[in-house]
């Protein structure tokens, strides 16, 4: 007699905010998968949805919200986790029907939520998952996470209430997890951590054994075992750092991007330039410092892409502040450029400042940083011109024989892209050499070479 098997229960999945949070979803739904469970794609065909929700910015939180506010609309039967879960008395005020609340990276709370809601139904007969575990990205990158948490205390920013004080995982597990990724078909790694560079520092000595070798949990040598793996077919796989602050060892890693081992591609938040509005801020002042840092980048790497993100309109910004900020990113020639204007966020110590900036003058001042941005970028791109460059593909539309991809200066969804033409032979995932042929302020545009 054939064996019927049971109906598994379907699990809806919204998740906002940063790759972290991204990270933390799809470990959430691979632990979902392992228990049984199906995912569902729409609201209808799921038991439960999990609203993974960014609590970063008032407006963040407000968009976490009307999210939860949708799925309950949609659904009724809703879970919330992530960043703003820490904030459960104003989710509950709004959405009493809420089932369960749970905060960042509270994997056990969410899972047990999704047990008591939606009990799982095991089958061997189906409850497999790939060795990689489930992914919210194309298959082709995928981020690694490599800590958790911040020991910064800056004045605009609540991250260390949400998520806690730096929490590094061991270097061997790291590399296991990479490892996992690579076979399951990613191409490129995109390391993130709410601060890279600090790396390790919490658990400092607990040298771990990796294929032979001892590895210590320092961001240099992730990065160097990191840049010796291989995927299936011996291609070795794209390395990209992101949130990397510009502590002293950095300056260590810059030859591991000129010998091929990580991508030339460095993603520091600086924030701003002023030493006056860095110290309001909290942060690091020593702006000369790091130029003088930057040039030197640039003469061990050439090729070194630097993109960054500032905030305009910082309580007690004068005019004569932003001009400096205006001066030093025309110095300093950045690759690609994110900037924000100022927004309070309930709980941040930036809130009690005094002089506050308008709203009109901050919108000027975004203006203006973005201008002189895209500006600089343009020119940049100008030069690769004629170049022939690596391109990582993301998607073909074989119908018109075009593609989308990325060079190794850019980071996906956040920074810029290759556009190809004639280009139908290749697949996403695919490294292709491209001659450029054209730019614009933020994109190239070639043909396969």
């Amino acid at each position: 007699m054939a064996t019927t098997l049971p109906s598994p229960p379907r699990v809806g999945m919204v998740s906002l905010g940063c790759p972290k949070n991204l990270v933390d979803s799809e470990r959430i739904l691979t632990q979902l998968r392992a228990d049984g469970y199906q995912m569902s794609a729409d609201y209808a065909g799921a038991d439960v949805v999990l609203v993974n929700t960014c609590g970063f910015l008032d407006s963040a939180k407000e968009e976490s919200l009307e999210a939860i506010g949708e799925a309950i609309a949609e659904n009724g039967r809703v879970i919330v986790t992530g960043c703003m879960g820490k904030e459960a008395e104003v989710i509950r005020a709004r959405f009493p029907q809420v089932l369960a609340i749970s905060g960042a990276h509270e994997y056990e709370q969410v899972v047990e939520a999704v047990h008591e809601a939606a009990p799982p139904g095991l089958s061997p007969y189906i409850d497999l998952i790939p060795d990689a575990g489930l992914k919210l990205t194309p298959r082709h990158y995928s981020y690694l996470k490599i800590s958790e948490g911040c020991n910064h205390r800056c004045a605009f920013c609540i991250i260390p209430q949400l998520r806690g004080d730096l929490a590094s995982r061991r270097p061997d597990a790291i590399l296991r997890e990479a490892e996992k990724l690579l076979a399951a078909g990613t191409k490129e790694l995109l390391v993130i951590s709410q601060d890279t560079s600090a790396y390790g520092i919490d658990i400092r000595g607990e040298t771990r054994s990796w294929k032979g070798r001892e590895v210590r949990p320092h961001m240099t040598d992730l990065a160097r075992e990191l840049g010796q793996l291989r995927t299936p077919q011996g291609e070795q796989p794209w390395v990209r750092l992101h949130y990397v602050y510009p502590y002293p060892h950095v300056d260590q890693v810059i030859p591991l991007m000129a010998e091929g081992l990580v991508l030339p591609y460095l993603d520091i938040p600086f924030q701003h330039a002023s030493p006056a509005v860095l110290r309001a801020m909290k942060r690091p002042a020593n702006d000369a410092r790091v130029l003088q840092r930057i040039r030197g980048w640039r003469e061990v790497c050439p090729d070194i892409a630097i993109r960054s993100t500032f905030v305009v309109g910082f309580p007690g910004e004068t005019e004569e502040e932003f001009r400096y900020l205006l001066e030093w990113l025309e110095e300093a020639r950045l690759d690609r450029v994110g900037a924000f204007r100022f927004e309070p966020v309930e709980g941040a110590s930036a809130n009690s400042l005094p002089n506050p900036v308008p709203e009109a003058v901050k919108e000027e001042r975004y203006a203006r940083v973005m201008e002189l941005t895209a500006r600089i970028s343009a020119e940049k791109l100008a030069a690769r011109v004629g170049r022939t460059i690596e391109v990582l593909v993301d998607a073909v539309d074989p119908e018109t024989g075009g593609a989308t991809g990325r060079s190794k200066a850019d980071a996906p969804e956040i920074d810029g892209e290759v556009h190809l033409r004639d280009a139908g032979h290749l697949a996403a995932g695919d490294f292709a050499r491209v001659l450029v042929e054209e730019s614009d302020e933020h994109d190239l545009y070639g043909v396969p070479a």
